[in-house]
């Protein structure tokens, strides 16, 4: 099972597309860095995967769990 799943991620703030179609996966006990230039759309990314804020299109998932609808759970799973 993947610890983080995101699949075609897209969130836009107007006439900005935060991010555009992200897919990515990271395995249980995978060590991963998360870099890239400014506007590349990390913060919203984390954004997302926290829960703060609702995709446009497709989904982020943490030990199975959609980051948006199930965030008490996965609160719950970590803390």
């Amino acid at each position: 099972m993947n610890a983080i799943e995101i699949k075609n991620l897209t969130k836009d703030y107007g006439d900005h597309r935060g991010v555009f179609n992200l897919s990515l996966n990271v395995a249980a006990n995978q060590v991963f860095g998360f870099l890239g230039p400014n506007g590349a759309g990390k913060t919203t990314t984390i954004r997302n995967l926290l829960g703060f804020i609702k995709p446009d299109q497709g989904q982020c998932l943490i030990n199975g769990l959609d980051c948006w609808s199930q965030t008490s759970a996965i609160h719950n799973q970590l803390s």
